[in-house]
């Protein structure tokens, strides 16, 4: 998934506090990387596991990763790969 900051400021290192602050039941947070984007600004992709029949990626960005207080930091989430097993 790519969590998009607000501007070159936002801290980035708060911001992937926050996103994997979020605890859902079969949400796991895998590894991460800072993408450059361009401008100075960097975007974090993060991997994560879950159980798609528990866990909707649509809810989870809508009603966790875009909300108070975590939108202080992320700007937009994409989902960048999808695999179903």
């Amino acid at each position: 998934m790519d969590v998009k900051p607000w501007d070159d400021e936002t801290d980035m290192k708060k911001l992937e506090e926050a996103v994997r602050s979020i605890e859902v039941e079969c949400l796991l947070w895998g590894a991460s990387k800072l993408v450059p984007v361009g401008y100075g600004i960097k975007k974090k992709q993060i991997m994560l596991t879950i159980i798609n029949e528990l866990v909707s990626m649509d809810t989870l960005i809508e009603e966790h990763l875009i909300v108070e207080p975590i939108n202080e930091y992320v700007q937009s989430c994409d989902i960048i790969a999808f695999n179903k097993i």
